[in-house]
């Protein structure tokens, strides 16, 4: 049996709750939320069908620009929605501030409809943390929730460190705030939590039905292992694969010791305790005078220093080492300045190793972003590399 396809516009979160709704009972089409921003698109085509327990399908360009749909089951859905209630301590209110295009945001509409309440949403427009904390003030449920990224985070956080009591009080009022994403610094982290926020570290992907892993244990009945320094995902709330692409699908989704798989392309360690650690991405290395690099762990580093918070690391060709780090950052607002390039190499060598200290520091108007709101690392490396140049 197959359903039909509904587009949906994600900057209508209030449209995207309703055919969600719909899907999940059985009787609606799949949900596909897609950005305005996103252009013309001829997918689905009139009368495209997609099997019976798909309900949502994100779509996703990934670091490599390549698009993929992802098709999500209700089922998949509804697992980690469960999941995540089970871990959050219950069922509750949530108030949007992602959007519904990303797999962080439609859950948040999942779990939302799961509980059975009606979620707050921020809707479109630049990110205010005053206007997220006037929004926080709707929540009227005993347990209240939201899911942001790091960027939103690091706003609030600087606002209440400004002096403003609404955003302060608006961090301490939610039970949960799930962040993902993006990797969390432990900086960033304990500045909210000293603030009396309850912070929860997420790891997932659209493929996993968003995160599965909060602070770094698996949620629900999901498990985590890792096969040739990989980390691989099984439970019930993973996707059912990627529409239009059975190739990818069986690259991987894979049946294995009585379980299904899920290759994430992560690198990482699981240890004895089931506690999963993150290392980076497994196409995101390079190899600097013979020795690896993990340019994610570099990331993390570099983002520890004041003014460097939002960079992105990538690797650039060098005609002595092979391959380079360098730091892209943007130009920092008002009379904020950077750390100078010697004492950034050397903090980095000292965690790292001489191979991770980044060459230099490029500076630009703006980051370049992919839809899906991460940076573009490809055009960003590229224009490192033409910088240098």
């Amino acid at each position: 049996m197959t359903r039909k396809l509904r587009v949906v516009d994600a900057s209508r979160p209030e449209d995207v709750f309703v055919a969600l709704r719909e899907a999940l009972g059985g009787g609606g089409a799949a949900v596909v939320p897609r950005s305005s921003s996103a252009g013309v698109d001829s997918w689905p085509g009139t009368g495209e069908r997609v099997p019976q327990n798909v309900s949502l399908v994100i779509e996703t360009s990934g670091s490599t620009g390549v698009p993929k749909r992802v098709a999500l089951s209700a089922d998949a859905l509804l697992a980690s929605a469960a999941a995540s209630a089970g871990a959050l301590g219950g069922q509750g209110q949530w108030l949007l501030a992602l959007p519904a295009h990303y797999v962080a945001g439609a859950q948040v509409l999942v779990r939302s409809l799961a509980a059975e309440t009606e979620p707050i949403l921020y809707g479109g427009g630049h990110f205010d943390a005053e206007r997220f904390a006037s929004l926080s003030g709707q929540l009227a449920h005993d347990l209240r929730f939201t899911s942001l990224v790091p960027v939103q985070l690091a706003r609030l956080v600087d606002a209440a460190e400004a002096g403003s009591r609404p955003v302060a009080q608006a961090l301490r009022r939610f039970d949960g705030i799930l962040v993902g994403g993006q990797a969390l610094s432990q900086p960033l982290r304990e500045r909210a939590e000293s603030i009396g926020a309850r912070i929860v570290s997420t790891y997932g992907s659209s493929e996993t039905a968003g995160g599965c892993v909060y602070d770094g244990v698996p949620i629900g009945t999901a498990t985590a292992r890792v096969v040739g320094g990989q980390l691989e995902i099984s439970g019930p709330m993973l996707a059912e694969g990627y529409l239009g692409d059975p190739e990818r699908t069986a690259a991987v989704f894979y049946e294995a010791d009585d379980a299904r798989w899920y290759r994430t392309g992560d690198l990482g360690t699981v240890d004895d305790a089931g506690h999963v650690s993150v290392l980076g991405r497994a196409d995101n290395v390079i190899i600097s005078g013979g020795e690896k690099v993990l340019l994610d762990e570099v990331e993390r580093t570099v983002r520890d220093h004041a003014g460097l918070q939002d960079a992105v690391v990538v690797g650039v060709e060098d005609a002595r080492w092979g391959q380079v780090p360098v730091v892209v950052v943007e130009t920092p607002a008002g009379d904020a300045a950077l750390p100078a390039l010697e004492a950034l190499r050397l903090a980095v060598r000292e965690r790292l190793g001489r191979a991770a200290a980044p060459a230099r520091i490029v500076v630009v108007d703006r980051l370049a972003r992919l839809e899906s709101g991460k940076p573009d690392r490809v055009a960003l490396a590229r224009l490192a590399g033409e910088r240098e140049a």
